[in-house]
């Protein structure tokens, strides 16, 4: 039995992993054909918004039954939780990648673990501890090599196309406010009954974003938009529903710490599918990405490395 309970939660790992670090290419899928960044084909507003109009609605009729293990006191934060760790960091990634590469992209998805620590400090009155200010350092000094090794002064990483890497940069500390509220605010709160409710409520406001983009204006029966379209449903309902829905079961049977580990796996498959597409995947950027990972490590590692005052 124990065994057994092993394989699984290494399989939900690895599948997470895979799906999580898979959402960068799937974004590309939508906004460009072929990785060809002179051929675009759906904008970032297009492929953000299918992404969470999707991912919403095949959680729509899952709502009546964890409706009833909401507080209604609740409701407004789980709004809000769905804004700032959804809405705002689906179109900030989105906007990111029709400049800067999508292994680039999912390289600095590995920050969240950073914020959700800096932004607990800043916002939350909690103290940061001496080992997790050492990680953060660790962790930033990774971050600026990867901005150094991904610049260069020509092509689709030049200077001013790397300058979009900061809208990453930006999700991820919504990721970790959103952490932080979540914890703060709904601890006690069914947590699945959140990422249900949460989707579900951007399914009108992501429409509406679609709707004014010009979506259905577009010549949908072509191939690719058929294409574009196909990618970003995808990652709404596997790389959003999906994936959220077994990382709250690999929590139920390993715990949030063991979890929590896919924040190591999710950027090294952004990375292959990068190096499959022809991106910038070197020595380099990898040596920056394991020191990004290990400032995460260093932060992490004593199990509370931010006390509450």
């Amino acid at each position: 039995m124990k065994n057994s309970l092993t394989f699984s939660k290494w399989g939900l790992f690895i599948l997470i992993s895979f799906i999580w670090g898979s959402s960068f290419e799937l974004m590309k899928l939508g906004l460009f054909e072929n990785h060809d960044l002179s051929k675009p084909i759906l904008s970032s507003w297009q492929v953000a918004s299918l992404r969470l109009v999707s991912a919403g609605l095949v959680l729509v009729p899952f709502v009546p039954r964890y409706l009833k293990k909401i507080a209604a006191a609740d409701l407004r934060y789980i709004a809000l939780s769905g804004l700032l760790g959804s809405l705002i960091p689906a179109f900030l990634f989105t906007l990111a990648e029709t400049k800067i590469d999508g292994a680039f992209a999912g390289t600095l998805n590995s920050l969240t673990p950073i914020f959700v620590i800096i932004v607990a400090a800043f916002f939350f009155s909690k103290q940061i501890t001496s080992q997790a200010l050492k990680g953060i350092l660790i962790a930033f000094i990774g971050s600026a090599l990867v901005f150094y090794f991904n610049w260069s002064d020509h092509g689709r990483n030049s200077l001013g196309n790397v300058s979009f890497a900061w809208f990453c940069v930006l999700a991820t500390f919504f990721y970790g406010l959103n952490v932080n509220m979540v914890d703060k605010v709904m601890a006690n709160t069914h947590p699945l009954a959140v990422a249900v409710i949460a989707f579900a409520s951007l399914v009108i406001p992501a429409f509406i974003a679609l709707f004014l983009s010009g979506y259905f204006s577009l010549p949908l029966s072509e191939s690719k938009y058929i294409i574009a379209t196909l990618a970003s449903v995808t990652l709404g309902i596997i790389g959003t529903t999906v994936a959220s829905l077994l990382f709250y079961k690999l929590m139920q049977q390993a715990g949030y710490l063991f979890a929590s580990m896919v924040t190591y796996g999710i950027p090294f498959i952004a990375q292959f599918w990068g190096w499959v597409n022809g991106e910038k995947v070197d020595v380099l950027t990898l040596l920056g990405l394991l020191i990004i990972l290990l400032g995460i490590y260093t932060a992490t590692k004593v199990k509370k490395t931010i006390v509450t005052d």
